[in-house]
């Protein structure tokens, strides 16, 4: 489901953000936006396969250890697997009817 809330992404470059089960968008015309909404259904991907709960929590531990590492927050967040999966593949519109079980994995190792 793609919810519009405006006010939650307010003072925030996030253009979406996936929380599932939903997708939230910051503007209304962001639904037409295929490739956002595709890297958001990646992520609603990812987070089925980690029964939701692991994909936070791993989300949030490569997250600090990214900046941790980087000392930068943005290329922290760059850099989580996660997201770059999703960069990688947010393109190809026909990517998740072949995407294999795990594929984030291969982002980690790189």
């Amino acid at each position: 489901m793609i919810l519009i809330w405006q006010r939650l992404l307010k003072n925030t470059k996030i253009s979406g953000i996936t929380i599932f089960p939903f997708i939230i968008l910051k503007k209304p015309e962001y639904k037409k936006d295929q490739i956002l909404i595709n890297h958001e259904k990646i992520h609603l991907r990812q987070q089925l396969e980690l029964l939701i709960i692991f994909f936070y929590i791993w989300y949030v531990v490569e997250y600090y250890y990214w900046v941790f590492r980087l000392k930068n927050h943005y290329l922290a967040y760059k850099s989580i697997s996660f997201e770059r999966e999703a960069y990688a593949m947010e393109d190809d519109l026909n990517y998740l009817e072949t995407r294999k079980f795990w594929s984030f994995w291969k982002y980690i190792l790189d």
